[in-house]
């Protein structure tokens, strides 16, 4: 095998080199030099007008949580979560065997009449021996000191009496605090509502921390953010559809009822209140939603 001089395998070796480079760089320079330039224009038919779609969330128009004013352990559990209670339903039952006793033996003395019958009793007798003792001095045959002291007795069962009457007005008031202290044993609805929370077990003892947590949600209200671009806009009164983010959930309409005045630094956002209608409870609360008014908000 006879190989090729230095410079004769150099002089082939450039001209590979340069064959390929030109080979493949050719298609590249092709494709940059005759792709046309395109610029993308947003459509702006599918954007929608900023701030007439708002977040907010479906809540309870009112909620309440339910606890003892005083400490005890729980007796008796009526209800259970989710259950639906009317206003005054009784809910839990704490131990009050002491109150009972004391509500009973307060009940007894404001029914008993028997001090009241005999302070009556005294009176009539001693106004009856007063007058027979005026008329034996009309006759001379008594002295006028028998009938100063007639007269005294019959001042003392005056006295008797009253004394009845004021014990008979405090063995009632005493009646009605101890049935009252017994209430305080008993756990009811403030309203109607459903149970949503239940803390309590027959057992525990309870002195601060609630048992029930009750939701009225026959009205719900509606907790809208918003851009302060829309501060001012926005009145009292106006009517807003609320799209509930729950499948199949036709919208509500609802009504705006209050307006924040102090606006969010941070965010740039105020807050307003919607309320609507919910009296067949078909609408579940603690739903996230979008709201947007039913008439354009000036300038939008």
């Amino acid at each position: 095998m006879t190989l090729l001089p230095f410079h004769s395998r150099y002089a082939l070796l450039w001209s590979l080199t340069t064959a390929l480079g030109a080979f493949l760089n050719a298609p590249v320079q092709a494709q940059t030099t005759t792709r046309p330039a395109t610029i993308s224009t947003p459509n702006t038919s599918s954007v929608s007008k900023p701030g007439t779609l708002l977040a907010c969330v479906i809540l309870p128009i009112k909620t309440a949580d339910i606890g003892t004013q005083v400490a005890g352990v729980v007796a008796q559990i009526e209800v259970e979560r989710g259950d639906r209670v009317s206003k005054g339903q009784v809910l839990a039952r704490m131990q009050a065997e002491v109150e009972q006793a004391n509500s009973a033996a307060a009940l007894t003395r404001a029914a008993s009449e028997a001090e009241w019958r005999a302070a009556q009793a005294g009176e009539l007798l001693a106004l009856q021996k007063l007058r027979r003792q005026r008329t034996l001095a009309a006759k001379n045959f008594v002295s006028g000191q028998a009938v100063e002291l007639a007269e005294s007795e019959y001042r003392v069962a005056l006295e008797r009496v009253s004394i009845a009457r004021d014990q008979r007005a405090v063995s009632a008031r005493e009646a009605g605090s101890a049935a009252a202290q017994l209430s305080l044993r008993v756990l009811r609805a403030p309203f109607d509502g459903i149970v949503t929370e239940r803390h309590a077990n027959p057992g525990e003892r309870f002195e601060e921390k609630p048992l029930f947590r009750v939701a009225d949600i026959s009205r719900l209200r509606v907790d809208v953010v918003a851009s302060s671009a829309l501060f001012g806009r926005i009145k009292p009164g106006q009517l807003f559809t609320v799209h509930p983010e729950l499948p199949d959930t036709a919208p509500r309409t609802a009504k705006v009822v209050q307006i924040d005045q102090v606006l969010d630094p941070a965010s740039n956002t105020f807050r307003l209140r919607l309320e609507m209608n919910n009296h067949d409870a078909s609408l579940p609360a603690g739903l996230r939603c979008r709201a947007e008014p039913e008439t354009p908000l000036p300038g939008l």
